[in-house]
């Protein structure tokens, strides 16, 4: 049996349900159905949403997993949110000068250095 694709691959509009058949007894209903939203993921969008589940959303698993970086892995995620339909937060971009000036001047300790460059 082929995939059911979510979307047109003509116009990219979202595709409808219109038959469902029971492959057992061939009951069939003919109407509109909406697929569920993870049905309009693209193929890449739910290998990867599998892979997160998979590795119960830890980052560095899946790094190891799929050979690709953090903010590799941070922009697909985001990415999926979008598509699932919800709202990205804004991450604050850390200035690494700015933090290594402030560490030279001794406003913040070496830990906290550390752990504003590792929130980038």
């Amino acid at each position: 049996m082929n995939e059911v694709i979510g979307r047109c691959p003509i116009c990219n509009e979202k595709f409808t349900v219109t038959k469902l058949t029971c492959p057992k007894c061939g009951t069939s209903m003919e109407g509109d159905f909406e697929m569920c939203k993870f049905c309009y993921l693209s193929k890449e969008q739910r290998d990867f949403m599998e892979v997160f589940i998979k590795c119960r959303g830890n980052i560095k698993e899946m790094e190891k997993e799929l050979g690709i970086s953090y903010p590799t892995i941070r922009t697909k995620l985001d990415n999926l949110i979008i598509a699932l339909g919800y709202k990205v937060e804004e991450r604050p971009t850390v200035n690494k000068k700015e933090v290594l000036e402030r560490l030279e001047i001794g406003e913040i300790t070496a830990q906290e250095a550390l752990k504003l460059l590792k929130e980038e």
